[in-house]
This record gives C-alpha cells, sequence and structure tokens, in this order.
C-alpha cells in the first residue's frame, strides 16, 4: 500500500468510528440489567414527563410519579434503577424518603428497594435529574427512563425528557 492510500484509509475509519460515537450517545439511555416483557400489575398515573426547557444555572429539577398497586395483592418492589446517573429515583411514603436508587455498575452503591405496596395503596416516586451531571457538553435533548422491578419480574418503567441549556 502507498502512503496516500493509508492516509486515506485512516481517515475513512475515523470517519466511521465517529459516526458510530455520536449515534451511541444520541439514543435514549437505558438502564442495564433489566428485563423487557414482564407485565406489571401496577399502575401509573402517568408515566412520561417533560420538563421542557431547563437551565444548568437553575440545578436540580424533579417530579413525583404516583404509583398505585389496584390488586388485592400485596406487590414488592424489588429494584429501582436509572438509566444514567444523571438520574436518581426516591421512594417517598408515609412522610419517609428511601434512597437514592440510581443507575447499576457505576460505582455507586446498589440499593435495593424490597419496597412493599399493599393491596389498594398508593406510594410516590421521586425522580430527580441533575443538568450538571454531564458538564457543559450536556446541553441538548435528554430523554432518562427509570425501572421499577416487581419481585415477580413485572416492569413499569417511567420517563423524563428535558431540552437542557447552560
Amino acid at each position: 500500500m502507498n502512503k496516500k492510500t493509508i492516509i486515506i484509509s485512516a481517515f475513512v475509519m475515523l470517519g466511521i468510528i465517529s459516526l458510530m460515537w455520536w449515534g451511541r450517545n444520541n439514543q435514549t439511555t437505558r438502564p442495564s440489567g433489566t428485563n423487557n416483557g414482564g407485565k406489571s400489575s401496577l399502575v401509573a398515573s402517568e408515566t412520561l414527563y417533560d420538563f421542557g426547557t431547563i437551565s444548568m444555572a437553575n440545578g436540580n429539577v424533579d417530579k413525583i410519579f404516583k404509583i398505585t398497586n389496584p390488586t388485592d395483592k400485596d406487590i414488592t418492589i424489588s429494584s429501582i434503577v436509572t438509566s444514567c446517573m444523571c438520574t436518581t429515583a426516591y421512594i417517598e411514603k408515609a412522610g419517609e424518603e428511601k434512597g437514592p436508587f440510581g443507575m447499576s455498575g457505576h460505582g455507586g452503591p446498589v440499593v435495593k428497594a424490597n419496597e412493599v405496596i399493599k393491596a389498594g395503596e398508593s406510594l410516590d416516586i421521586k425522580v430527580v435529574f441533575n443538568p450538571n451531571a454531564h458538564g457543559p457538553a450536556g446541553v441538548g435533548l435528554i430523554d432518562r427512563l427509570i425501572d421499577l422491578t416487581e419481585a415477580n419480574g413485572g416492569l413499569t418503567q417511567l420517563e423524563i425528557k428535558a431540552v437542557v441549556t447552560p
């Protein structure tokens, strides 16, 4: 191979790698280690919340999702996992807060929820998003998921969106 062919090949490879990296970072981030098929018996009053445009300068934003057990049996939420370290979740029940629950596998403590929702009762899941977690490069559209996994494998998924500005 001559020198010109090697240089052109290197630029093509660099371009392909750059496109793959860019595409991967612009996808919805999904929590790792979660199932995709378990039917949940829990009901959420809403599963998606869009914060709209938020500013890094104003700090954290939060949203409370109400989760209800409409069945006649107790349901145990075994774990709560977020799709990114910039997002944490808390269980709020009877004036107490349990958590934080976050992204698994990134050095932080893995906290098991083991929270029972009695038949016919509800609890609140507070989701906190830190727009400064990714630094100055973290502007633009975000889409984060919060997975509540039941002891029987059922999955309830909550989602938050925002457009982050400096």
